[in-house]
């Protein structure tokens, strides 16, 4: 399985602590969030932009191992209706690792939306698959961030 690397540079918080009880209880996927310090999404692993929200807040991207990664920026950012954000991707791109993905307003994403705490997930974990935290509390763009492993 593939180490995901961060898309962002910034702050580890655990999912429970995302102010959004969807991403705390693990009911999307499982991984990480970062408080992000800088204004650049970049792609944490190779593969293809299944899913580019027209909001641009989130984007879905499938490795060829077949792992889903779901980048979300920020909470209830999908309220701002793209306002703030601007992509560099479309869906159906095959993308590398570090490929710059979506720039973002974090000014006025604190001013308007609920947090900028970014969720970085994996949502087609099997049960027998579980996330490995590799990073330590600040991490920078391709920072080793996390890996699936088996239980």
């Amino acid at each position: 399985m593939p180490i995901i690397k961060s898309p962002l540079t910034g702050r580890i918080i655990d999912l429970e602590e995302v102010p959004d009880q969807v991403f705390a209880n693990r009911v999307v996927g499982d991984g990480i969030a970062i408080e992000p310090t800088d204004n650049i999404l970049y792609s944490p692993v190779e593969g293809e932009i299944k899913q580019l929200f027209p909001t641009m807040h989130a984007v879905g991207i499938e490795t060829k191992e077949g792992l889903e990664v779901l980048l979300h920026i920020g909470i209830n950012t999908v309220e701002l209706d793209g306002e703030g954000f601007s992509k560099f991707v479309s869906q159906g791109d095959q993308i590398k690792e570090g490929t710059k993905l979506i720039e973002f307003d974090l000014d006025y994403i604190e001013k308007n939306a609920t947090s900028t705490v970014t969720p970085i997930l994996i949502t087609n974990l099997e049960d027998s698959q579980e996330i490995e935290l590799i990073a330590d509390s600040e991490v920078e763009v391709s920072t080793e961030l996390f890996k699936v492993i088996e239980t």
